[in-house]
């Protein structure tokens, strides 16, 4: 059993991800009625990963995912709890306080939080020994990457615990072996967005032209591989060969990169027009759901060339 504290965009996709897998799951949220529309969510995206091919039995999927009216009866007796909250420090302490004390004192508790190390939520709890951050990809059941942070206080068995849970989830866990803001992903996401409003910024190249560049060449080639893979490849004898032809280049493109610079006021209005003339703000919830479709086709191709090769 798992509760899912928070039912908004990510604990939604939580949701899809977990009760697709087998597990039961409760719904919860400080909003009354958000639990109830990520249900009816799930009555749409389930039919449709199913239709790809993604997951199996949409529909005992969904009898399997309930919303609850309190934060107790969501944690009574699970055995993983997954939160989602804002990303509001205090607000998250508070949460992980109630946490603690509800009746589910045996469950591993991870957090999806986007940027604070576990140890600035968790810190202080009698239950300590059972966090961890558990931050995945944005949406979860399509990107399947989690990335699991310890905090000292966190348990080796309670670690593995929620990565054996990922795994049997059908989800890409990876483990960071210390604590840092914004965690990996993040981190190389902040490094390529700063880098692309500077762009925009000094007049280099225009919104549209840069998510070209990303959509058409780096993007499809990251689809599948990471930056390591790429530079093995991309040189005749690897990845050294790589890092010796093009070292010098790439790191005098490291020290001119302006990745702490301002994102200038101007650059922000200019890129915000544009993207408001492809999609009105009216229709930004259906351009995420065609982004979600894209997402799903994607992952079935990519578990078709899998199951094919063998990986």
């Amino acid at each position: 059993m798992i509760a899912i504290v928070g039912s908004g965009f990510i604990g939604r996709g939580w949701a899809a991800r977990f009760a697709s897998a087998g597990a039961k799951v409760r719904l919860w949220d400080s909003n009354p009625a958000a639990p109830g529309a990520a249900l009816r969510w799930l009555d749409e995206t389930l039919p449709a990963m199913e239709k790809l091919g993604l997951i199996e039995d949409a529909a005992g999927a969904r009898a399997r995912a309930t919303a609850c009216a309190t934060l107790e009866e969501a944690l009574a007796g699970v055995d993983y709890v997954q939160e989602n909250a804002p990303e509001d420090l205090a607000l998250k302490r508070d949460l992980h306080r109630r946490i603690d004390a509800a009746d589910c004192a045996s469950a591993v508790v991870g957090s999806s939080t986007s940027t604070f190390p576990g140890s600035r939520i968790f810190g202080g709890l009698r239950g300590a020994a059972r966090y961890l951050v558990a931050h995945p990809a944005n949406p979860p059941h399509l990107l399947p990457v989690v990335e699991l942070v310890p905090t000292p206080d966190t348990a080796p068995e309670a670690l593995a615990r929620c990565r054996s849970l990922m795994q049997e989830a059908g989800q890409v866990p990876v483990l960071l072996k210390k604590e840092i803001e914004g965690f990996v992903m993040n981190r190389l996401q902040a490094g390529v967005i700063c880098e692309a409003i500077s762009l925009v910024a000094d007049g280099v190249i225009e919104p549209d032209d840069l998510d070209a560049v990303i959509r058409h060449s780096l993007g499809l080639r990251w689809s599948f591989m990471g930056p390591f893979e790429t530079m093995d490849l991309n040189a005749p004898s690897g990845f050294l060969d790589y890092a010796t032809r093009y070292g010098g280049p790439l790191r005098g493109l490291g020290r001119d990169l302006k990745v702490a610079a301002d994102w200038p006021s101007e650059a922000l209005a200019r890129i915000e027009a544009e993207r408001r003339a492809r999609v009105p703000a009216t229709g930004l919830p259906a351009r995420g759901s065609w982004r979600d479709r894209r997402l799903m086709a994607l992952a079935a191709h990519k578990k078709q060339m899998n199951d094919k090769e063998g990986e």
